[in-house]
């Protein structure tokens, strides 16, 4: 656990892989997390394991969050793409042990139906999900992570028109 006396700038970033799913529409998968009482949107996200190769995380992450892996890898971002959480997260989120994380981000194609979306899983982390104009997701998700998204959104935007 992180207490007073950590310098949280020394601490880790933790690996985690994030996906920009896309409709045929052109438009953007988000999820409204299950675990907040903010309106709290985000694209599908999570960690790597250790060994694992990011586009496997990548796959078994859209299974467990979202029930599906019916996609196409359009694009991998060139860069990891690290935010820092808010100080009084640290504690709170992973045991105190990272300081925020450093994600490698995928662009993907949606080869299902909406039907084959199911975020009822067995670690359900989101309670609704929709389809948004990308120009929307820097206003929804939480303002620590709107550079982050503005830059995938950026790095990204040739699979978006």
């Amino acid at each position: 656990m992180t207490d007073s006396t950590v310098d949280i700038k020394s601490l880790p970033y933790r690996p985690c892989v994030g996906m920009m799913l896309i409709s045929a529409e052109k438009k953007v998968f988000v999820g409204q997390r299950i675990d907040t009482r903010s309106e709290a949107w985000q694209m599908p996200q999570g960690g790597i394991d250790e060994g694992e190769d990011a586009r496997l995380a990548l796959f078994r992450e859209m299974k467990e969050e979202i029930g599906t892996d019916k996609a196409t890898i359009l694009a991998e971002s060139k860069d990891w793409l690290p935010y820092d959480l808010p100080t009084e997260l640290v504690p709170q989120l992973w045991g105190g042990k990272y300081r925020g994380q450093k994600q490698k981000w995928f662009a993907l194609r949606f080869d299902g139906s909406d039907a084959d979306i199911n975020i009822e899983t067995a670690h359900q982390e989101f309670n609704a999900w929709r389809w948004v104009a990308p120009a929307d997701l820097p206003s929804l998700i939480v303002p620590f992570k709107q550079q982050l998204y503005a830059d995938i959104l950026d790095e990204f935007s040739p699979y978006l028109t």
